[in-house]
């Protein structure tokens, strides 16, 4: 009796191992993204995410990664994981900025923090699991951050800006919160489309300047084979951040120890992202005046003037989504500026390699 309870209990356990081993093998993931296939972001995050996840968990789990609008348009991805559409997307808060401003806070405002700041907060004062837990209240997702960027370029541009008063009239392609601030404060002219289509508008002359992304980014878009003018440096999004969403039943679903490795590949994306952007900005860089592309950089009282306004629409933001009873983006934002503070007193220990 005791050898065959001895043969019963291997024989389910080795079932229970089999099953396991199935279902976890079974776990794919389609994750559109709001990039192009190819592009700077869709390689350096979704692509290089997909590759960390199927080595750190050792096959047992996929991601496919699909462009903007293989499968869900370019500003449906958030939407279209709350539908269950697909499993999963990758896209940046930037594009939920309109429906909720608290999503700035995250995906980079005038005035924000430095990408080494940015970083820190997430990973070491909070900031990661405020998101998550933002995410999980507000959408029902949760999120895995696959990016953490450096410093954008203010504007390519079809005019040189110089002066505040530049930016008045300015039809310029961006979105998030330099749209509001660009709006509200500076009587610039916002317009917002899909990555895919921004050369051709900067080309074509539809606008007179955009703002997309890093330098090492940008130089793979060609924007400055058609504007003669670089604008920085970028006080607009001084950092972003981009996330991979699941549903949190999904999430939920997944073996604790496949969650924790999907974890993992995420800060590693992260982390491995930031230095690649880091050193393709700066070779990108050299470039641009090698090309001779007139680089323009803002003057500090024009950098502080924008720095105020991004500050005044942030806080007028909190105060408007509080008074409708959402006192998330107050009490986040007091959080995020507190660590700000906090860092511009300090950071001067740190040597900066600049001239």
């Amino acid at each position: 009796m005791k050898m065959i309870k001895t043969i019963a209990a291997s024989v389910l356990a080795s079932s229970v191992m089999f099953s396991t081993s199935v279902l976890a093998a079974d776990v794919t993931w389609k994750v559109p993204s709001s990039v192009s296939e190819g592009s700077f972001f869709y390689d350096n995050f979704l692509k290089r995410f997909a590759t960390h996840v199927d080595e750190l968990t050792d096959s047992d789990m996929k991601i496919r990664p699909f462009g903007a609008g293989v499968v869900v348009p370019a500003f449906k991805v958030y939407e279209s994981v709350q539908e269950g559409v697909v499993e999963a997307g990758h896209s940046t808060s930037s594009y939920l900025v309109n429906q909720d401003p608290t999503n700035a806070i995250f995906a980079g405002f005038p005035g924000g923090m430095s990408p080494e700041a940015t970083m820190a907060w997430f990973y070491e004062g909070g900031g990661l699991e405020q998101l998550q837990a933002y995410r999980k209240a507000k959408m029902g997702l949760h999120s895995l951050v696959v990016g953490i960027g450096t410093s954008e370029i203010l504007a390519h541009a079809n005019k040189p800006i110089e002066k505040i008063e530049d930016f008045a009239n300015l039809k310029y392609r961006t979105s998030g919160a330099w749209a509001g601030v660009l709006k509200d404060y500076l009587d610039g002219v916002p317009t917002v489309v899909p990555p895919g289509e921004i050369y051709t508008l900067l080309q074509r002359k539809g606008v007179d300047a955009v703002e997309w992304a890093t330098p090492g980014s940008n130089l793979s878009e060609g924007f400055h084979e058609v504007a003669p003018y670089i604008i920085v440096p970028g006080i607009h999004q001084p950092s972003f951040v981009w996330e991979v969403v699941v549903k949190q039943e999904t999430w939920d679903a997944l073996p604790e120890n496949l969650q924790q490795k999907v974890e993992m590949a995420a800060r590693l994306t992260t982390m491995e992202a930031f230095l690649h952007f880091a050193n393709a900005d700066i070779k990108a860089m050299d470039t641009y005046r090698d090309y001779g592309t007139e680089i323009i950089t803002l003057d500090n009282s024009v950098v502080n003037e924008i720095r105020g306004y991004g500050h005044k629409w942030m806080q007028e933001k909190s105060q408007e989504e509080a008074s409708k009873g959402n006192n998330a983006m107050q009490e986040i934002l007091a959080d995020y500026l507190k660590y700000q503070e906090s860092w511009s007193q300090n950071s001067r220990i740190f040597v900066r390699d600049a001239k």
